[in-house]
């Protein structure tokens, strides 16, 4: 946004609290065009600023999806393996589950087409940020052999849109995540 006129960075500012709260609110789908009414603004001036949905959900979920990069870098640096990388799945399960249109653009991320056009993808951060600690807790033998973190992407993805609809989604998510480390976690 350096460089941009005053009137620019005030839309896009606008733009990102409007659509920040239409996909808590709506999900992952929330409308474009009702986002830029919402604004005031024309739609597009919506597609300027963000071209593709992808790109509007990216900026939505930056800094939680930042926030949790940070949140594996601190976790390895004073976790035990197991622990550090359970206490990240959770993190972002718990997330997942409960900021609205995070799993959905997760899982959208995860399916994307090869040649897709993505400015940002929240899983390939993700990726980055949870391949440490998954290499730490294989080497330490706290994991199954094989299981990479893709894999606990996609699971933590499912495990979240399944808890959605619940009452409770971060309690629900919790639980089904513990089922699920019995699985993929031997207890040492």
């Amino acid at each position: 946004m350096t460089g941009q006129r005053a009137d620019a960075r005030r839309n896009y500012a606008l733009l990102l609290a409007v659509a920040s709260e239409a996909v808590a609110a709506h999900g992952a789908d929330a409308s474009l065009e009702q986002i830029a009414r919402t604004a005031g603004v024309g739609s597009g001036t919506v597609r300027r600023h963000f071209p593709t949905r992808h790109a509007l959900l990216a900026a939505v979920f930056r800094e939680r999806v930042e926030s949790l990069c940070a949140a594996a870098r601190d976790l390895s640096g004073r976790l035990p393996a197991r622990e550090a990388l359970l206490e990240w799945l959770r993190l972002v399960t718990a997330s997942a589950a409960t900021i609205g249109g995070l799993a959905t653009a997760l899982n959208r991320d995860r399916v994307a087409a090869p040649g897709e056009p993505h400015t940002h993808c929240a899983t390939t951060q993700l990726t980055s940020a949870g391949a440490p600690l998954v290499a730490r807790a294989t080497a330490a033998g706290a994991l199954t052999p094989g299981v990479t973190i893709s894999d606990l992407l996609t699971l933590v993805t499912g495990i979240s849109l399944a808890a959605a609809p619940h009452p409770d989604p971060a309690a629900e998510a919790e639980r089904l995540l513990a089922l699920t480390v019995a699985g993929i976690s031997p207890v040492p």
